[in-house]
């Protein structure tokens, strides 16, 4: 990645363009990044951001310019200026900051629409949280305590086990001292977690199956350590009759209306102190090719910022 300069967008009759104020790093940028997500080249990376809106199309109805807005899902926000589908943008209340909006897009829709929609967690059910102190992870952790379930966690560290315990993991599992699967089965007197919640993929999938009750719940929303590998249903009919979803994003917030509701809840939760965001390091965008360097070494736990 090179920082160039392009012209400054310009809106279509149903877009809105935005100056950027803070954009987010997530994981789905490398994929872009690396190739496991196709895009015409060359290209913008970024999905994520928080800004005001400089000039809408004649056909837009939602935003006007001055309006105060984030947005996910909008290829091409590491830039100083970024052009959207109005639909795409919602409007950032007085109670928010840029940057903790544009943190929360990604991984607070994620963990919302995981938590209430993918498994709808009740309370009493024991969650498994892979990267428990992840991006997603920290908010998941906070989401499944407030609805009062119990949550096991895993972490690569005991910096990030700490941090997962913070955010109010039950029990953290530390992966690279000790075996997940046999704690699992430790800590649920062997009868396993109603639902995992797995953002990490190839590395643990296998072990996953081995986890969870009868009829469990596996719901993979990432792959940061690799695509899962081919797996023929019957495994899950062998395994308990468990059930498995792989998710994203985009198809939860799929209509306007889903979106709005969405954020709106996500909003008010940060806003009235009940989700706290942790944003680990922000960068100035000619250093988006260090913030990935360490969004990939995996040694920050937390919400990495790209400031135009």
């Amino acid at each position: 990645m090179e920082l160039v300069e392009v012209p400054v967008p310009q809106p279509k009759p149903a877009e809105a363009v935005v100056k950027v104020s803070v954009a987010g790093v997530n994981s789905i940028d490398g994929y872009f990044r690396d190739g496991r997500f196709r895009t015409p080249l060359p290209f913008i990376p970024g999905q994520e951001g928080a800004g005001v809106v400089t000039a809408v199309g004649a056909q837009a109805k939602t935003v006007k310019v001055g309006d105060r807005v984030a947005w996910s899902g909008v290829l091409g926000s590491y830039a100083e200026f970024v052009v959207s589908p109005e639909e795409h943008l919602v409007p950032v209340p007085a109670s928010i900051s840029d940057e903790q909006a544009a943190a929360s897009m990604v991984h607070g829709l994620t963990a919302h629409y995981l938590v209430n929609d993918a498994h709808k967690l009740k309370a009493g059910e024991t969650a498994l949280v892979h990267a428990a102190a992840g991006g997603v992870g920290l908010l998941l952790v906070q989401m499944a305590r407030a609805i009062g379930a119990r949550v096991i966690g895993t972490a690569s560290s005991e910096e990030k086990a700490r941090l997962a315990r913070e955010a109010g993991a039950d029990e953290v599992i530390v992966f690279t001292q000790r075996d997940f699967e046999a704690e699992v089965k430790r800590l649920t007197d062997g009868k396993g977690v109603e639902v995992v919640y797995d953002g990490v993929g190839k590395a643990t999938f296998d072990k996953n199956l081995n986890v969870m009750r009868l009829r469990g719940m596996l719901v993979l929303y990432g792959m940061s350590s690799g695509p899962v590998l081919p797996v023929d249903p019957a495994k899950l009919s062998e395994k308990g009759s468990l059930y498995m979803a792989r998710t994203t994003l985009a198809h939860f917030t799929a209509t306007r209306e889903e979106l709005l509701a969405r954020t709106s809840a996500l909003f008010g939760m940060i806003a009235e102190g009940k989700l706290k965001l942790r944003i680990a390091k922000t960068y100035p965008l000619a250093d988006a090719s260090q913030a990935h360097r360490d969004m990939e070494a995996r040694k920050i736990a937390g919400k990495l910022l790209l400031i135009p």
